[in-house]
């Protein structure tokens, strides 16, 4: 007798861009986000801040809204939709949290999340070369990209216009993607 329980569908590969502040990790990710998208590619992106944040504009309605206690509040429009919540009490969301939350991509890109247990390629720049090279204690660092030249401690260093080259190696470590593009277009 076949069992009706449906297998759960594959997590969304992620892949992280982690690197210390000013180093340019929103650059490198808008510019990988553009090469996978001109391949037909869907790609979501999470960031993550240490600073507080609001999306907002202090006296619009859904910050009324939130101001009067509001936990979640969704604004939408013909060609957007922005979810608010409020965590004060419950803590910030694990990575994994977020993702699960994010419609079906074929990958997600991530900015920060340093310590994250996901593939990440560390961003360099001459600028913080006296930062800790993250590569050196964390496995999961699959590349470099950087301004300068640098020993990897095995790990591949590509320049930080190399956009293909890191595109290839996403691909070789968390591909091959086109599932979702090819679900959507059928």
């Amino acid at each position: 007798m076949a069992s009706s329980t449906k297998a759960a569908a594959p997590a969304t590969p992620m892949v992280g861009i982690a690197g210390w502040s000013n180093s340019g990790k929103t650059t490198l990710i808008a510019r990988l986000t553009r090469h996978f998208t001109d391949q037909g590619l869907r790609v979501a992106t999470i960031k993550h801040t240490h600073h507080k944040f609001d999306i907002d504009k202090p006296d619009s309605d859904t910050a009324r809204h939130r101001m009067a206690g509001a936990s979640e509040t969704a604004i939408v429009s013909g060609t957007r939709v922005a979810v608010i919540e409020e965590i004060d009490t419950r803590g910030e969301p694990s990575l994994e949290e977020i993702a699960k939350r994010l419609k079906p991509a074929d990958i997600i890109l991530v900015e920060g999340y340093k310590s994250a247990a996901i593939p990440k390629i560390e961003l360099r720049r001459a600028a913080n070369a006296t930062e800790r090279l993250l590569a050196s204690h964390d496995p999961l660092v699959i590349a470099i990209a950087a301004d300068y030249e640098l020993d990897g401690h095995g790990k591949p260093v590509f320049s930080l216009d190399d956009i293909a080259g890191l595109a290839i190696l996403i691909e070789e470590t968390c591909g091959p993607f086109g599932i979702t593009a090819r679900r959507m277009h059928a």
